[in-house]
């Protein structure tokens, strides 16, 4: 098998969902495949949510790592599949944590069927994701995805410790960025490397190279709560700060807005009610003291830093999607 398509035809990210579309398509099948519990309950509402239009971004940097090691067979296929599996899991936790009734667009799992029946369908995920891990019989791999799980886990409670609490840190908020969603990206990555049987320095500059992109994406999707159109993006605007969430747009505005408003952000978030004034209110003043293009500028930091471990390796089909993907990590639906 190729490495990919011709490198002259891959310029932008439709060029390369169109250029891998076969291989995603391979990871699909594996996708639906596996969903197989006899509880139809179970397949009805992981189909729900791993249908809601995602766009399996780490399938695709798996399979474009491996490929870029030079990777030619096809179990990235189902590894891919297996890391959706988690990540959709999380979602499904996710939602309950924060009360969510729209992700994508369409209703949450919870809503429809409740927080009980998301919170078991996704311990069934990760456990299908784990069983079928295991079966690869490769320590390596069992260890990276243990350690992602692991580091999720622990990033959701610290956003739970922190929830309510402006006085986060930039360092103590990305850290949670770092174990919430960057730790599956950077795992996404580095597996890719594992099965194209890259050497050891390899795999840590594309399990750093994931994680950069990991960051990058949450600190532009945070940043997209305040900027985005809502119809598009599939959720309502200023949700975070309703939750109590201090993301980066906010903690930069925190440290350069007036006294007044300060407090006015403080109580809302410490109360978690937000009228649709406060919001307005609340994005005037980021745009007026620079917050979004603040968070942008970091976001874009993480992309050229995930750029200059990237510069490492030799050109090829997969390179240069991989650095098409990281663009789009901070130009997504605005």
């Amino acid at each position: 098998m190729s490495n990919g398509p011709a490198t002259s035809t891959v310029h932008t990210m439709t060029d390369v969902w169109d250029a891998y579309r076969e291989e995603l398509d391979g990871v699909e099948d594996q996708v639906r495949k596996h969903l197989d519990s006899s509880v139809a309950l179970v397949n009805t509402v992981a189909a729900h949510i791993l249908s809601s239009g995602g766009k399996r971004i780490r399938p695709l940097l798996l399979l474009l790592c491996a490929r870029l090691c030079g990777y030619r067979d096809n179990d990235h296929h189902i590894l891919g599949s297996l890391v959706e599996y988690i990540h959709t899991a999380t979602l499904l936790h996710d939602d309950v944590v924060d009360d969510a009734d729209l992700r994508r667009g369409r209703q949450t799992a919870r809503k429809v069927w409740g927080n009980q029946v998301s919170i078991l369908v996704g311990d069934y995920l990760y456990s299908k994701a784990i069983c079928h891990i295991v079966g690869f019989r490769n320590q390596a791999i069992n260890e990276v995805l243990s350690e992602a799980c692991r580091k999720m886990a622990e990033g959701e409670v610290l956003q739970l410790y922190y929830n309510g609490n402006p006085a986060i840190t930039e360092p103590e908020y990305l850290r949670i960025v770092e174990y919430k969603t960057a730790g599956l990206i950077a795992a996404a990555c580095r597996i890719g490397a594992i099965v194209g049987n890259a050497s050891p320095d390899k795999e840590a500059v594309l399990f750093r190279f994931g994680q950069n992109l990991g960051i990058a994406f949450q600190l532009a999707d945070d940043t997209l709560d305040y900027a985005a159109n809502g119809d598009r993006l599939g959720k309502t605007l200023g949700q975070d700060l309703r939750q109590g969430k201090a993301t980066l747009p906010l903690l930069h505005l925190l440290l350069h807005c007036p006294e007044q408003d300060k407090q006015m952000i403080k109580d809302r978030m410490e109360t978690r009610t937000l009228t649709e004034a406060d919001l307005l209110r609340i994005i005037a003043l980021m745009q007026e003291f620079g917050s979004i293009a603040y968070a942008m500028e970091r976001a874009r930091e993480f992309v050229a830093a995930a750029n200059t471990d990237l510069a490492q390796f030799e050109d090829s089909s997969p390179k240069r999607a991989l650095s098409v993907v990281a663009e789009y990590m901070v130009n997504r639906d605005r």
